[in-house]
């Protein structure tokens, strides 16, 4: 089953902060149960994104590899 994102936010050819910051910043304008799809390719932000979502407390639903170097982080608030 595909999930459909409510928003998504590219942040190719970011480096961190950014990504993370980002990622936090439009979590926290989502309502409950809405999905946040974040498109990366800096290794770095594979790892953090996620830790970070889980301890604000937000469900992280999937890491996909979508090419060299770059993946899709699904996140539900």
């Amino acid at each position: 089953m595909a999930i459909e994102p409510t928003k998504t936010i590219d942040e190719r050819g970011e480096v961190c902060p950014v990504p993370d910051v980002d990622a936090k910043r439009a979590l926290k304008k989502m309502n409950a149960g809405e999905i946040l799809e974040v498109l990366i390719d800096y290794p770095l932000s594979k790892e953090r994104i996620p830790a970070n979502s889980k301890k604000d407390g937000h469900e992280v639903l999937a890491i996909e590899e979508t090419g060299p170097s770059e993946w899709r982080i699904l996140i539900k608030v």
